[in-house]
């Protein structure tokens, strides 16, 4: 109960840092095109120092390569020679207004499991923050966010266990463990004698 209460309290608190993300956002954003290949993207990152690529043409940004991105294709594709930004780019961009607080900022990065949000005002991008740079202005912030991802988790665990009581109740659900045809982990289901989980099922 105490726990729910938390929950509920911690939604409804609204906080503000007092702090604009246009006040400490970078504006020096290092772009590329979308037909560069990955290992000049690479060695750009490694010069300019950064781990975040604007994809842009035509002065549109077309997508975000990331460090990660690059680490990715090369796990998976082998030589960086042959493939260009375009090819691994982060299409879907979640951007911020410049006039959020930093707080804002630092909750949708959480949310969205991202280190940086490039800034939009008006159409355009006009700027880069980074999880680095809320931290470095307002460090109390970390254990705010260390929190309320907590919190998340633990809403999210009870809402797990409110689906496998309702199922059990049902006689649909036996337990929670790994799926006898494919192997992930996951709620299993009896069906034809096996357990499934939702996807085989």
């Amino acid at each position: 109960m105490w726990f729910r209460k938390l929950v509920k309290v911690t939604e409804e608190i609204k906080m503000e840092i007092g702090i604009k993300v246009g006040d400490i956002m970078n504006r020096s954003m290092i772009s590329i095109k979308p037909d560069e290949n990955i290992e000049k993207c690479a060695q750009q990152m490694i010069e300019k120092r950064t781990g975040l690529l604007m994809v842009k043409e035509n002065g549109t940004v077309d997508g975000l390569l990331s460090k990660k991105d690059i680490i990715w294709a090369l796990t998976k594709k082998g030589s960086l020679k042959e493939i260009k930004a375009k090819d691994i780019m982060s299409r879907k961009i979640i951007t911020i207004n410049p006039s959020k607080d930093i707080y804002d900022a630092l909750v949708l990065m959480k949310d969205k499991k991202k280190r940086w949000l490039p800034v939009r005002e008006q159409g355009k991008i006009i700027g880069l923050i980074s999880i680095n740079d809320i931290l470095r202005i307002e460090p109390s912030l970390f254990d705010i966010a260390i929190q309320n991802n907590y919190i998340r988790e633990e809403k999210e665990k009870l809402k797990k266990i409110k689906v496998i009581r309702d199922l059990e109740r049902d006689d649909l659900l036996l337990r929670e463990g790994e799926c006898s045809e494919c192997g992930n982990e996951g709620i299993l289901h009896r069906m034809k004698g096996r357990l499934l989980c939702d996807q085989c099922s």
